[in-house]
């Protein structure tokens, strides 16, 4: 099995929550970084959030102290806590992983925000 799988998206109100997870397979979770990105219509592909398997986390700043990436090792998953919701965190969230050289993409879970 070679797949990231998003899931967790749908339509929230501004401030309110929202948790999107990623199923990974086992050799894909196994790399060093994984993380997540998100694409809003008519802009570029952005880094949200990644983690390493220590736990070590970045944040891209329009998310800082809102968002919140973990994993889960165990259970081959990785999640994103999205708080405090603006409008401008509408976009397709994906989830990534770096292996053995290569780069994984999932297909990507819609996350609409309205005011």
């Amino acid at each position: 099995q070679v797949q990231l799988v998003e899931s967790g998206g749908g339509f929230v109100q501004a401030g309110g929550s929202l948790r999107v997870s990623c199923a990974a397979s086992r050799s894909i979770f196994s790399g060093n970084v994984m993380g997540w990105y998100r694409q809003a219509p008519g802009k570029r592909r952005e880094l949200v959030a990644s983690i390493n398997k220590s736990g070590n986390t970045n944040y891209a700043d329009a998310v800082k102290g809102r968002f919140t990436i973990s994993r889960d090792n165990a259970q081959n998953m990785m999640y994103l806590q999205m708080n405090s919701l603006k409008p401008e965190d509408t976009a397709v969230y994906y989830c990534n992983a770096y292996h053995m050289g290569v780069v994984y993409w999932g297909q990507g879970t819609q996350v609409t925000v309205s005011s």
